[in-house]
């Protein structure tokens, strides 16, 4: 859980502006609570606009669930804010700033409510 900890403040520090030469930075909020029992949660928040907070729950065989959010300033002085779970299906961030999918074609769409139909009628073909 410590190395999940150090990750994550890894994260902030990589995301802190690097245009501004600060030699110090104000720690305005740290808390941290440890359960033992594999529940956690954090929140720190820096002068600079940095900012994390993450609730940690046990998760399916021995692993770490996690809920959170992080936010930085960018070069041109708006907040960027990542929403994000960890859990058994992996690191699913939600941001405006994160690229999206193009959107599938009209055709690709009608083959997969096809193919749902086909499976709902018990259809299956061999490979």
């Amino acid at each position: 859980m410590k190395l999940v900890l150090l990750a994550c403040l890894a994260v902030i520090v990589a995301a802190a502006p690097q245009h501004e030469e600060r030699e110090h930075v104000e720690l305005l909020r740290d808390e941290r609570v440890d359960n033992g029992d594999g529940n956690f949660n954090f929140a720190i928040e820096a002068d600079n606009g940095v900012a994390m907070s993450v609730v940690g729950t046990p998760g399916a065989e021995g692993g770490v669930n996690m809920e959170g959010s992080y936010r930085f300033l960018l070069g041109d002085g708006t907040v960027a804010e990542v929403t994000f779970i960890a859990n058994e299906n992996g690191f699913q961030p939600q941001s405006d700033l994160l690229p999206t999918p193009h959107p599938l074609p009209a055709h690709v769409n009608e083959l997969l409510r096809i193919a749902e139909e086909q499976r709902a009628q018990g259809i299956t073909f061999e490979r």
